[in-house]
């Protein structure tokens, strides 16, 4: 079984004052047999910054085929055709399958003019739509995504930490009313993830570090909440073959 980290990150954050190595990332694969990690750039705001953590993300995965892939992530508030124009090229030539809102880093609302322009990237490209939810209230709620989950009912939603515990009980609402939003289990207690798994099913969760030094916690959980063999399966690696159209050693199909 492979297993694969649907959230990681590479670069500078401007945000939140952190950096994500390309070591920390290929020690967690070594240290955690990690066999493939879909990471996104950092938090920053203009375009330059995040052209050149998309650069990098793609260089790395070109250094190290079939264990990174690239999930793009510029500001929604960039104007529309510069937006629009990023993720063409990280789609096209630089091979990423999927794109990301962060709700609480670039200030924006799901359902807002320029959150509704991500789920039409998301749409035009085919590839999922991982958005953060928990903390950074009232952007990060994940009832908002219920709107977007009916307006683009054909774009599939990743809900990035389940809410983080305050607002997971608007987790499983939503998850109840729209099939097409799953959810990554960082930040996420166990006996939420066991819960949920055996109510909407665990082809619907994915597993995720979010940050490398928090893989290791990540795996211990989902290895001892209690899920079943097949449970586990698909949320190390079964659900993120599917949801991303993945092969098993990690090449898109």
């Amino acid at each position: 079984m492979t297993i694969i980290d649907v959230h990681a990150h590479l670069g500078a954050d401007c945000v939140f004052d952190e950096l994500f190595t390309a070591e920390e990332l290929l020690n967690k694969h070594r240290e955690h047999g990690i066999g493939l990690s879909i990471v996104q750039p950092a938090s920053c705001h203009d375009l330059e910054k995040v052209r050149e953590q998309h650069d990098a993300i793609a260089a790395l995965a070109a250094q190290y085929p079939g264990q990174i892939l690239g999930m793009a992530n510029p500001n929604p508030h960039l104007p529309d055709a510069a937006y629009a124009e990023e993720i063409r090229r990280c789609m096209e030539e630089l091979g990423f399958v999927g794109i990301k809102m962060h709700t609480s880093a670039h200030a924006v609302h799901p359902d807002s003019r320029d959150g509704r322009k991500v789920f039409e990237q998301g749409r035009r490209w085919g590839v999922p739509v991982m958005v953060h939810t928990g903390a950074g209230i009232p952007f990060a709620n994940p009832a908002n995504l219920m709107a977007s989950a009916e307006r683009y009912p054909d774009v599939n939603i990743v809900m990035a930490h389940c809410g983080m515990m305050i607002l997971a009980g608007e987790t499983a609402l939503a998850m109840s009313r729209h099939g097409n939003l799953y959810a990554d289990i960082t930040w996420t207690a166990g006996f939420q993830v066991r819960r949920w798994a055996k109510e909407f099913g665990a082809h619907r969760f994915l597993f995720g570090s979010d940050h490398a030094d928090n893989a290791g916690a990540e795996l211990g959980k989902l290895r001892t909440c209690g899920l079943s063999a097949e449970e586990q399966a698909w949320i190390f690696g079964k659900s993120a073959e599917a949801l991303y159209r993945l092969r098993p050693e990690g090449e898109k199909a």
